[in-house]
């Protein structure tokens, strides 16, 4: 879409001295979008329609462990807990980590484990992170595949069949199977439109990147593991602050395959407020940034060469929030006038918008046969105009974490996230 500024009276920035990366600006998201409708669509057709439980009872389901790493969580844990307990999958055990919580997380899981025969606590004294509760998790654990949830998730009583299942067919080089987050609580405006990009965003770029045949993260919130694999790679990182992201480079590095099972569904609390997601956002964008810091020899490998793609797309994105800063401030320089801004904006602003509304209808389409979202459609004419421009800052903020967490190393301790101000499924 090329404006003439001339004819309407405002800097004609797609023709100018600044043309190509006022092009990349509007071009990248446009092509995106339409690139994870694609996928979405491929995927559904090709994978998730033939992704059903068949004979649960008459299947020899093996053990699973069921970690749930703890820090400061005393609102959400029993409540995950006895979720977790009463989940009809026949064998597993759940094991408890406190990882040095300074609330009564500890009184409150060690009579959990006293309570229920499957439940195991384990008490550590001093905050490492979630990546060292995983970790020493693991080594008490009695099954080859464990399944990894946040404390304050609810799964679906299918959830452990649909991710295990993935082992039986997925052969010996499969090492995880990320599950499909969705949001509990719907209270206002920001957890809703949360709500949309879960369960579209997020979805589709998952459902794409499985095609490609790499995924850049499985979901801290609910993935399964074969312990075989995260040993094969040394486990989780310590020293990186989203372990979840950090550990799918490492399994993909070394050849393990990563699947997505939209089906495996796990309801999870979001933050409600603005600071809440803030720092949630900053966090992943940390992680990532980190992720790709670490691993920028892959582009001078080339049994590596699946993992470009995913890997020149972070930079691409980090590149993308720059130019959009820089060519907002350029226009606010060269306007004649606010009319002229605004009308460029809107201009430029109404194709993103429009084929961003249609790959969000299409991905809430496929994912209300799982989850009840397409009603939330309307908060979906909020996403596109805010998740861009949040999305700008919170990687710009980022980047000098990341710097300085990669200078520094030592162990990523976590803080308590914002669960939301109300703890219940609405």
């Amino acid at each position: 879409m090329i404006v003439e500024g001339t004819e309407l009276g405002f800097p004609d920035l797609f023709s100018g001295p600044y043309g190509l990366v006022t092009a990349f600006v509007f071009w990248y998201p446009f092509i995106m979008a339409l690139f994870w409708m694609a996928g979405s669509l491929l995927f559904l057709r090709t994978k998730e329609s033939k992704s059903n439980l068949l004979n649960i009872e008459e299947i020899d389901w093996p053990m699973i462990s069921i970690l749930v790493p703890c820090y400061n969580e005393e609102e959400t844990i029993e409540e995950t807990v006895r979720n977790l307990n009463g989940l009809s999958y026949p064998k597993k055990e759940i094991i408890l980590i406190n990882d040095g919580s300074k609330d009564g997380t500890g009184e409150i899981i060690k009579r959990l484990s006293e309570e229920y025969e499957i439940v195991r606590s384990i008490q550590l004294d001093e905050n490492r992170g979630k990546a060292n509760a995983l970790q020493v998790g693991l080594f008490a654990s009695r099954s080859e595949y464990l399944i990894c949830v946040d404390s304050d998730a609810l799964l679906a009583d299918t959830a452990p069949y649909y991710l295990i299942r993935h082992f039986f067919k997925g052969g010996e080089r499969l090492g995880a199977v990320t599950g499909n987050p969705a949001i509990r609580n719907r209270n206002n405006l920001l957890s809703r439109m949360q709500l949309v990009e879960y369960a579209s965003i997020i979805g589709a770029i998952k459902r794409t990147q499985r095609l490609l045949g790499k995924v850049m993260t499985v979901s801290g919130v609910v993935v399964a593991f074969r312990k075989k694999a995260l040993v094969d790679v040394g486990l989780w990182d310590r020293d990186m602050i989203t372990e979840d992201i950090a550990v799918s480079w490492k399994l993909q590095k070394r050849f393990w395959d990563v699947r997505y099972e939209p089906q495996a569904i796990c309801w999870m609390l979001v933050p409600e407020t603005l600071s809440g997601i803030w720092k949630q956002r900053v966090r992943w964008a940390q992680g990532g940034q980190e992720v790709i810091l670490r691993h920028w020899k892959i582009l001078f490998s080339w049994k590596q060469r699946r993992m470009w793609l995913i890997y020149l797309e972070q930079w691409i994105s980090i590149f993308w929030a720059f130019s959009w800063l820089f060519v907002t401030l350029l226009l606010l320089v060269t306007a004649d006038s606010v009319t002229d801004m605004l009308i460029w904006f809107t201009l430029t602003s109404f194709a993103l918008v429009f084929i961003s509304l249609i790959q969000l209808l299409i991905a809430l389409l496929i994912d209300s046969n799982y989850n009840r979202v397409l009603k939330y459609y309307f908060w979906a004419a909020w996403y596109p105009a805010i998740y861009w421009m949040v999305n700008t800052f919170v990687v710009m903020a980022a980047v000098p974490r990341a710097i300085s967490s990669r200078l520094k190393g030592g162990y990523a301790v976590w803080n308590s996230p914002d669960r939301g101000m109300k703890k219940k499924a609405s």
